[in-house]
């Protein structure tokens, strides 16, 4: 894993090949304490006249399970073209959502997590 070029990952490679295996390593029961791309809430509606389209709908990278349907954190992550934190805002948001207590964000290098998301 080592001779990984970071800086060529796409977001999705970083997940793959870095965050999860950690994940993995950590621990972490695949079929039962882990979720990749939570589906949070459904995309914005804008309507347009007669036309209507919905945005993107938000979803969590990944989001870790203590218990079944007891999330614990959320999990955001990015393309190491990104600052390590760039993801922050966002996991905090889902985890708002959630109401989960712990936020990591990466860029497949590192993490960050803020002391508290209250």
């Amino acid at each position: 894993m080592a001779d990984l070029n970071l800086s060529t990952l796409t977001e999705a490679d970083i997940i793959t090949k870095r965050v999860m295996p950690a994940i993995l390593k950590a621990g972490w029961d695949n079929t039962t304490q882990i979720r990749q791309e939570v589906k949070l809430r459904d995309g914005k509606v804008i309507v347009r006249g007669k036309v209507a389209a919905r945005r993107t709908v938000k979803s969590a990278d990944i989001v870790l399970y203590h218990k079944l349907n007891m999330p614990l954190a959320v999990i955001e992550a990015k393309a190491n073209k990104h600052e390590i934190g760039k993801g922050m805002q966002q996991a905090l948001g889902y985890a708002h959502l959630l109401a989960v207590p712990v936020v990591f964000a990466t860029h497949g290098a590192g993490c960050v997590f803020p002391e508290t998301t209250a």
